[in-house]
């Protein structure tokens, strides 16, 4: 705590005022030992106490009282001392003073309480409807991949697996009338970092490969279904596995899946 918040924290009023514990009075003591700050701030105060008192006091003592009287004759008056009350006002102002503090630290807390817990409630929100919207895209793929598989106008072909992986599989998804091309890639290995899975329509005789595509970012698509690019004709497809970007024509050490039309 800085000295000008330890002063202004009425510490030292009560000081003064003898209404701390031993050990806070002892504390208070050091820090004024310390500090001449602190030190002057009490004389300043206990200065203003008794500037206080004195004018609750009456202006003329009971002695000079006495001789005025004696010299107005005024023996038969009798004089009451008076005995200045108490300041219990201030007292109060202090404890208030105190109190509200409290009050408001108190205040201060639940407040920084309600605060953290709202950043968390909306945290969870955007994470639910991240989550939510995440289901509804993979809902719609999903129902996209269905209409794929059972559209009868497509000519699906098996593709096992080769030397290099022979328990990898696949299937081809051929629209011959538009054209388009899916691949059903669930039966492949995720490929190594820094590899891409490439898609051949395959010409036999001579054997003349045509790359339809890539299957890009493997690990991302939880269902493994892949659009490449349309081919005319084909009689057959393979798929091999390729350095990122792809390679102008096949690495046949490298053939995962192979199927004929």
């Amino acid at each position: 705590m800085e000295l000008k918040e330890y002063i202004a924290s009425g510490i030292l009023e009560l000081y003064v005022y003898g209404s701390l514990s031993e050990t806070e009075n002892e504390e208070v003591a050091a820090m004024a030992k310390k500090h001449p700050e602190i030190q002057a701030e009490i004389l300043a105060i206990e200065k203003a106490i008794l500037a206080l008192s004195s004018s609750f006091s009456p202006s003329q003592s009971v002695e000079n009282y006495a001789k005025i009287k004696e010299k107005l004759a005024l023996n038969q008056t009798e004089v009451i001392p008076f005995t200045p009350k108490r300041n219990w006002a201030q007292y109060l102002g202090w404890a208030a003073a105190v109190l509200l503090l409290g009050g408001i630290g108190f205040l201060y807390n639940k407040l920084q309480q309600s605060n953290q817990q709202l950043v968390n409630s909306t945290v969870e929100k955007t994470k639910t409807n991240t989550n939510l919207k995440q289901i509804e895209l993979e809902k719609k793929a999903l129902e996209t991949n269905l209409a794929i598989i059972k559209d009868s106008n497509n000519t699906v072909i098996a593709l096992s697996g080769q030397t290099v992986s022979p328990e990898s599989s696949a299937k081809i998804y051929w629209n011959k009338e538009t054209q388009t091309v899916y691949v059903d890639a669930s039966g492949l290995p995720e490929p190594p970092k820094g590899m891409v899975y490439q898609v051949w329509a395959l010409k036999l005789n001579p054997l003349t490969p045509a790359s339809i595509g890539l299957l890009d970012k493997f690990e991302d698509n939880s269902q493994r279904f892949f659009a490449v690019n349309n081919t005319a004709e084909a009689e057959a497809f393979g798929i091999t596995l390729e350095p990122a970007g792809g390679s102008i024509t096949p690495t046949l050490e490298q053939l995962y899946a192979l199927g004929k039309v």
